[in-house]
Parts: structure tokens; C-alpha cells; sequence
């Protein structure tokens, strides 16, 4: 990580873009912040095949967070949109046109296609490009199959209703609800893992995380919010060490 300061990891409002990231970025949040892989980035970050043993296609700088980082996991998480050209397109068929995606565009090659990100206000979609597939060609959607009915094609046409939403007219900004328990989750155990990482105490974090008014009223020996934080913590080490596999769905 880029700073790693005793202090660094007080300020709640750096935490928030966290409540706006999806599996797959929640799990490079937690893999960066791996000591083990940041060595590894450090002697082995022009070997490719360094990569593989963290899941991913091609390392990636851990001083990037999620905004601007943009890791291809390996295999491929099943949001993962794949394109293919249309061998027998219908007439009047509709045809690829790359600047009708919605959204701020980041193209990565990872060795054998081209990965677009394509985020904007509340959402984020990932595409697969194989090289023939060129703007005005008629494409097709893939999706791997299964055995049995199973989640990737539910996943499939929810990352489809995405973009068909957001393609006509891309908003400008999006009025969001109140952050979900499972995002305010994810927030607290990354600062928690992070006071953690720069040496604080369960104390210290919690007065980090919760204020120092929820300490002084809710701080036990063995429970309230001590156990919360130890939680956090221990939570935020479990993903960073391998959990965060789960979520980028590498296992």
C-alpha cells in the first residue's frame, strides 16, 4: 500500500468508495493489503506467471486501490460479460459499438483478450473482447455452462439489465440508500485491518472506527464493542490471507 503510517488508516471518509465496490474489487482491496504479495510484486512483478499463484492473470501494483487498479482474475468471475463475433447474425441485427458502453472505460490486455471496466454512477460491468471482434461486427454473448441450472445465468442477465439501463442515457449522478449492512461491513473490516496492519490497538481502532464516546460507554473486557473489533480484524486477516478468493469466486 502506498502509505502505511500509523495514522493513515483513521479517517473514516477514505473508506468510503469501499461502499460502492463489487466482489471482485473487494477482493483485490484485501489481496493488496497481503505482505506476501507485495513482496512477490516487488521481485517477481514482470513475471506473468508470478501472478498465478494469487489468482490472477497478470500482476497488478498493490499501491492501486479499486478505483484504479483493475485485476483479471483467473478464471474469470462469473459477472464477467464474454463477446464473440456472430457467425449467422439476423438481418438488422445489433452491431458492437464500443463508445455506446456506458461509463468511465479501462482497457487491460491480459495475454490473451482484451478486459473493459466499464464503470459509472452506482454500477460497474466487465467485458471480455477477443480480438476478432472489431465496431460495427455483430457479436454475441457467452456464458459457461453448467451441469445443472445454477447462478451464472442469473448473474448473466443482471450484468445485461446493467447495461441495457444505463445505455440510452448515461446518468450524470445516481441518489443512492443508505449503505447496506453487508458494504458497511466490508468498510469496517478493511479500516480495522488496516489499524491493525500499522500497529494499533483494539482500542485504538475502535476509537477510530466508532468514536471515541462509543468507547468510553461501550468498551468490556470480553464483549461489546472489544468483541466487535477483534471481529473486524480477525475477519479483515482471514480475507487478505486467502479469503479473498471467495470473493473474487477463484475457488
Amino acid at each position: 500500500m502506498a502509505d502505511r503510517s500509523h495514522d493513515a488508516w483513521r479517517p473514516t471518509a477514505a473508506y468510503l468508495y469501499v461502499l460502492h465496490l463489487d466482489r471482485p474489487a473487494l477482493a483485490w482491496e484485501y489481496l493488496r493489503r497481503n505482505s506476501d504479495y507485495r513482496r512477490d510484486w516487488l521481485r517477481r512483478r514482470n513475471q506473468p506467471e508470478a501472478a498465478h499463484t494469487w489468482g490472477l492473470r497478470l500482476p497488478e501494483d498493490p499501491a492501486l486501490d479499486a478505483r484504479d487498479a483493475h485485476p483479471a482474475w483467473f478464471p474469470d468471475h462469473d459477472g464477467v460479460l464474454q463477446l464473440y463475433p456472430d457467425a449467422d447474425p439476423p438481418p438488422q441485427v445489433h452491431t458492437f459499438d464500443f463508445w455506446r458502453i456506458p461509463g468511465r472505460k479501462h482497457l487491460v490486455h491480459d495475454g490473451k483478450r482484451l478486459m473493459l471496466t466499464a464503470c459509472w454512477p452506482g454500477c460497474c460491468v466487465r467485458l471480455a473482447l477477443p480480438p476478432g471482434l472489431t465496431d460495427g461486427m455483430a457479436y454475441a454473448y457467452a456464458v459457461r455452462a453448467c451441469a445443472a441450472s445454477c447462478a451464472r445465468y442469473r448473474t448473466l442477465i443482471e450484468e445485461l439489465d446493467k447495461l441495457a439501463a444505463a445505455t440510452g442515457a448515461e446518468p450524470l449522478a445516481a441518489a443512492r440508500a443508505r449503505p447496506a449492512p453487508a458494504a458497511l461491513l466490508e468498510l469496517h473490516t478493511l479500516q480495522a485491518l488496516d489499524a491493525a496492519l500499522a500497529g494499533a490497538s483494539l482500542r485504538e481502532a475502535a476509537r477510530g472506527l466508532f468514536g471515541t464516546d462509543a468507547v468510553a460507554t461501550g468498551w468490556y473486557a470480553d464483549g461489546g464493542l472489544r468483541s466487535r473489533v477483534r471481529r473486524l480484524v480477525h475477519r479483515g486477516e482471514s480475507l487478505m490471507r486467502g479469503g479473498y478468493r471467495r470473493l473474487a469466486q477463484l475457488d
